[in-house]
């Protein structure tokens, strides 16, 4: 029996990947040092996948960048902003595309699908010349058959690749993208020639876009694509694969009957209906079935009885030897090694399965359906589902009726966000157009030092806290030197976002080394939540009421917001998700109070993941949302009307849930506007209205790039000409975390000018 794995993560098990990126950025190391370092690291996957006896190993799944950027270099598609000119694709080209450079902003960046990865956005028009400009998918699979391993190319597939892109600047936003199909196809067929004559047997499209609500024209297309490139097939087997939710029966019906395709590969886990799409619709007995019953998107032990069991299931459906046992997706969304986990307990270590111990499952699965089980790992696994059901550890009663006692109402402030901000203005005295920042100030590598030798006790709490209000102090100083009108107090007491905070609270559990890629080198460690959530003490109220007492001016306390604690963990799948987030949004109730209680007047509560949780199918959405929405409003329900409470969010499309985002009923929102190509304005054009105060982020902080304030100036004259004056606010995209100050300070400098010089503009235009 056949195994497979969608994909593999490429950051390495201690982010060796990350490290010699940075490295190379920095101009600390040479291109072909960060190419060797990548080599090895492709050679050591694939030996790895090999060793455990995996039949389908993936390749062209490592990327320096992003998968999306790489097929964009495959097929030529740079804007002409960057000055190619033809040929082989460069570190140059393709890093200015993604990351920008001294002189032109990076492409777009925005959520791949509803994960916390996040991918570059292809501009393309009419006018493009497609061309055959990066042999990347060709050269790694001659790679690894150098060192005598069979692999399986994968690409994203022409259809998907061109639904995930955008219309160029200035292309109208109403271009057909599909309208580029035929001038595409041929360099996957020129690609898929070159892979055939390279030995390729198997070759892997991934087709995502097959989950969406497709039309007509969507269907022709895909139908249209796969004909064309039938005849390079011949003699080679092509695997499209879907993931993240269930196939529509239209586009299922249309997948199965295309010649040119060998194999399907369809998500299981996500996709709960399409089990018995198979059974009841059939399946063609001439083609495989790649069965991605192992979840690539979150860490606990499959169920390996319950999975097999579904396995034999479908062979009844499937012919003879056509089953092949694969994950969901990518292991890309999942941390990479358990073994690397030296500090978790025992118990629910026994829970988990990381990407390296999915490849096992796979293969243990496979070789069961042939009657070669090992019995001793299927009764460990066994023991430890059993284990994580009954442990006490993971239900807490008590939490379990305060969230129970939530339901029956929908927690809105009993007063309107206007009468609201009128009385904070009146309290805070805030200028027209106020500047602040999102959170986060540059973590710098003494700052990482000091909270590193805190938690291995090599300083003493003392020492910490000192080190901490020191930094707190600089940055507090930093922003009264610039003039920011409301300010933050950097956050240099936390190592994430979500992380922090789950720390505190009971029911989650946490790695040393559980990274997972969110985008180029910038990797998270998400929490795992095992139990009932609850918050044992305030977590963050003796840093925020410390960086008040610094300044007159006012200072915002920085939560996390239980959608986005949830979207970024890797949740428990023994109750639904909208109850976890319930829970969390609870605990997140208590410290907001506990802030105001402290004299905090303007408290953050971010909620950056809240589109990203967004389920595919339209259908599914508008139960999402009112949750997701719901838990918000509980988290400052109970809050004055004088107190300011703000959200932010950032790369994703909020176009389509602008409504639910005013349902929220914050009285600020930030949110990324400027990498985007300000489509966030587009909403606003249309006749949208917006009645609380608003923050279009007005640069991008994810570039090195610094913007200069007239830029900027303009940028806001932009948003001035669809808000009113009264609820804009001038702030960057994010947080600044990433960034360092010699990029941070003049960003900075030329934003608070900006709004000066709009004040400046609007006096005189009275």
């Amino acid at each position: 029996m056949a195994s497979h794995v969608v994909g593999y993560p490429r950051i390495a098990p201690k982010r060796e990947l990350k490290f010699a990126l940075e490295s190379f950025w920095d101009g600390k190391s040479s291109a072909a040092e960060l190419q060797n370092v990548a080599k090895n690291l492709r050679a050591a996957t694939w030996k790895q996948m090999a060793d455990a006896g995996l039949t389908h190993i993936p390749s062209n799944t490592f990327s320096y960048y992003d998968q999306v950027l790489d097929t964009t270099a495959m097929v030529g598609a740079v804007p002409p902003r960057y000055g190619w000119t033809g040929g082989e694709i460069g570190f140059d080209t393709y890093f200015s595309m993604a990351r920008g450079n001294a002189k032109l902003p990076a492409m777009e960046m925005t959520k791949w699908f509803d994960t916390n990865y996040h991918y570059i956005v292809p501009e393309l028009g009419p006018e493009i010349k497609f061309q055959y400009s990066s042999h990347k998918a060709v050269d790694e699979y001659k790679e690894a058959k150098e060192i005598g391993i069979e692999t399986v190319p994968v690409i994203i597939g022409p259809v998907s690749y061109l639904l995930l892109s955008k219309p160029a600047k200035g292309v109208p936003k109403t271009f057909d993208l599909l309208s580029l199909l035929d001038s595409i196809l041929p360099i996957y067929k020129e690609v898929l020639g070159e892979l055939k004559e390279a030995g390729a047997t198997w070759i892997q499209f991934d087709e995502p876009w097959l989950v969406m609500d497709l039309k007509a024209h969507h269907l022709n297309a895909f139908s249209k694509a796969y004909s064309f490139l039938e005849e390079v097939l011949v003699g080679t087997k092509l695997l499209v694969e879907t993931y993240f939710a269930d196939i529509p029966v239209e586009t299922y019906r249309t997948i199965i009957q295309l010649k040119a395709i060998s194999a399907i590969g369809l998500d299981l886990v996500r996709g709960t209906k399409t089990l018995n799409l198979v059974k009841t619709v059939g399946f063609p007995r001439d083609k495989y079935l790649f069965a991605g019953v192992i979840d690539g998107r979150n860490i606990w032990a499959n169920d390996l009885a319950a999975s097999l069991s579904i396995l034999r299931d479908l062979q009844t459906s499937v012919g003879k030897g056509k089953l092949v046992v694969s994950t969901s997706c990518s292991l890309l969304h999942t941390a990479v090694d358990l073994v690397n986990e030296t500090k978790l307990d025992n118990e629910i270590k026994s829970w988990l399965a990381f990407a390296a111990q999915k490849v096992l499952e796979v293969v243990a699965l496979a070789k069961a359906l042939i009657g070669q089980a090992d019995q001793a790992y299927f009764s460990a696994n066994a023991a430890a589902i059993s284990s994580r059901k009954t442990s006490p550890r993971v239900n807490n009663k008590a939490v379990q009726k305060a969230a129970e006692a939530l339901k029956g109402s929908d927690h809105r402030r009993a007063t309107p966000v206007v009468v609201r901000l009128d009385k904070q203005q009146k309290k805070l005295n805030l200028p027209i157009l106020p500047t602040t920042t999102i959170g986060s100030f540059p973590q710098t590598v003494e700052l990482r030092r000091v909270r590193r030798e805190y938690k291995s006790n090599k300083i003493s709490e003392a020492d910490y806290i000192q080190a901490i209000q020191q930094e707190i102090a600089k940055v507090v100083k930093l922003q009264e030197d610039l003039d920011i009108d409301v300010l933050v107090h950097g956050e240099p007491e936390r190592n994430d976002m979500v992380e922090y905070f789950g720390e505190q609270l009971q029911g989650f559990a946490f790695t040393v080394n559980g990274w997972v890629q969110s985008y180029g080198s910038r990797c998270v460690k998400p929490p795992i939540i095992y139990g009932d959530v609850s918050r044992p003490k305030p977590m963050t109220v003796f840093w925020s009421k410390y960086a008040q007492s610094l300044t007159a001016r006012p200072m915002k306390g920085m939560l996390t917001g239980p959608v986005t604690i949830l979207n970024w963990s890797f949740v428990r799948v023994d109750q639904p998700r909208s109850e976890t987030s319930m829970q969390i949004a609870l605990a997140i109730k208590e410290e907001v109070e506990d802030l105001e209680a402290a004299g905090i007047q303007v408290i953050q509560i971010d909620e950056a993941a809240l589109r990203e949780g967004l389920p595919l199918r339209k259908a599914e959405q508008a139960h999402y949302l009112e949750w997701a929405v719901h838990g918000f409003r509980i988290t400052n329900c109970g809050v004055k009307d004088t107190t300011q409470i703000h959200t932010h969010m950032c790369y994703s499309n909020f176009n389509d849930i602008i409504h639910s985002i005013i349902d929220m009923d914050a009285d600020v929102i930030t949110i990324e506007n400027s990498r985007s190509d300000e489509k966030l304005l587009r909403v606003f054009q249309e006749g949208v209205k917006y009645g609380a105060g608003i923050g279009p982020g007005v640069y991008d902080i994810h570039s090195p790039r610094i913007p200069d304030t007239e830029e900027i100036a303009d940028r806001i004259r932009k948003i001035l000409a669809v808000l009113e004056t009264n609820i804009l606010w001038v702030n960057p995209d994010c947080g600044l975390k990433t960034r360092k100050y010699d990029e941070v300070v003049p960003a900075l400098i030329n934003m608070v000018a900006s709004a000066k010089l709009l004040r400046t503009e609007l006096a005189s235009a009275k």
